[in-house]
């Protein structure tokens, strides 16, 4: 006979498997009016506990397993999730982006910035002036 602690363990992974799964941590994609392909992020995180215990009376203590067995069990499990959204991944022709959820300090958002910027520099030296020199 398996140990009922088992299955209170069962019973509480198979609820949270059910809560979480991938579509929670990476959603369904979203397609907007412009043809960008948004998909939000997320992230989950959970807590699981399980106890139990058997409870014998003490005149019955240190006797045969079978005796042993008709000792109460008493036990309980218990779980908590949290899903936090963190940004929206969005997919637009040749560019992918990270837009976080939550509002960046200016130097985080200069580092974003900071490729968008070197790319247009660098084209703007790149293309001929109209006058034929270079720069």
């Amino acid at each position: 006979m398996e140990h009922p602690i088992g299955e209170l363990m069962q019973t509480a992974m198979s609820s949270i498997k059910d809560m979480v799964d991938v579509n929670t941590v990476i959603g369904d994609p979203v397609v907007a009016a412009s043809g960008a392909t948004i998909i939000p992020i997320s992230k989950v995180s959970f807590g699981y506990v399980t106890a139990g215990g058997d409870l014998a009376h003490p005149e019955k203590r240190g006797q045969s397993p079978a005796v042993q067995q008709d000792f109460p069990f008493a036990g309980g499990s218990g779980a908590g999730v949290s899903v936090q959204p963190v940004g929206f991944l969005v997919v637009s022709g040749d560019s992918v982006r990270m837009l976080p959820a939550q509002s960046l300090s200016v130097a985080d958002r200069v580092v974003e910035l900071l490729p968008g910027v070197v790319e247009d520099v660098v084209s703007l030296f790149a293309k001929p002036r109209q006058d034929g020199l270079m720069g």
